[in-house]
């Protein structure tokens, strides 16, 4: 098990996909934030704290129920016309409609951000918190709404990875459980940062269209589909990998060209 681990896709995934979790668990932070601010001042660390490890075990529990049904993946019904052959599997199906979910996700979010970025946190201003108990309720809805994509995407960056599915749930649990503790650390840092440069999650939203994309074509792929006699394939990772690296190397450049000329 741990060769896999120290093969160059298994790397790749897992520095990826912490990347990808923390920032798209950004906006978790900042609502976490918000509702932790309505504490007295001696339980907002306790609640920020307490909120993100609840979180990080509701996302291993939906990565194990959402990697339970990507596994299945014999076919319960075929579609065979003239023109279109599909086999319906529950992964495949998973597959696909996890990437739809995330192409909209991704669109609505950057629309959202664009034209009334600060309207989900007024949202949460607007709910009123009294006890350690409430905000820490409400940071696990917060979390929940905020895990599906996060979810999706790791199992999309996982699939496929090792023919043993739980080499690939363990990859995926390894990168919730250290976007977790990187948050809980440096969220404040993280946060002034993203909020410095916007871009970056820009960045992020822009992958996740990407991800879905790639789910989409894999779940054609894996069920054997052939539109006009011609077989869907899937993309390999390693276009997604160069597209992200070459993304946030140009940004690289963008940051470091502007602090030059300030």
């Amino acid at each position: 098990m741990f060769d896999f681990f120290l093969t160059s896709d298994a790397i790749m995934a897992l520095l990826t996909l912490t990347f990808l979790e923390i920032i798209l668990g950004i906006d978790n932070i900042v609502f976490i934030s918000i509702a932790a601010n309505k504490l007295p001042e001696k339980q907002r660390n306790k609640a920020t704290n307490i909120g993100l490890i609840l979180a990080m075990v509701q996302r291993i529990a939906l990565l194990f129920f959402v990697s339970f049904l990507t596994a299945l993946k014999e076919p319960f019904y075929k579609i065979d016309t003239t023109w279109l052959s599909i086999g319906l599997s529950w992964q495949a199906i998973i597959l696909f409609l996890g990437g739809l979910f995330l192409i909209y996700k991704s669109t609505s979010e950057i629309k959202e951000k664009v034209e009334t970025p600060n309207h989900d946190k007024n949202v949460i201003k607007n709910k009123n918190i009294h006890s350690l108990s409430q905000a820490v309720t409400q940071i696990l809805i917060i979390d929940f709404i905020f895990s599906i994509d996060s979810i999706l995407t790791a199992v999309g960056m996982t699939n496929g990875l090792h023919e043993n599915h739980n080499y690939n749930l363990a990859l995926m649990i390894i990168a919730v459980v250290i976007s977790i503790a990187i948050m809980i650390g440096f969220a404040n840092p993280i946060r002034k940062f993203i909020d410095k440069h916007p871009s970056i999650q820009m960045l992020g939203l822009a992958f996740l269209i990407l991800i879905g994309f790639m789910l989409i074509t894999e779940a054609a792929h894996l069920s054997h589909t052939t539109f006009f006699e011609k077989n869907v394939g899937a993309i390999p990772k390693g276009y997604l990998y160069f597209a992200i690296a070459f993304s946030l190397f140009v940004e690289f450049l963008n940051y470091r060209t502007k602090k030059t000329s300030n």
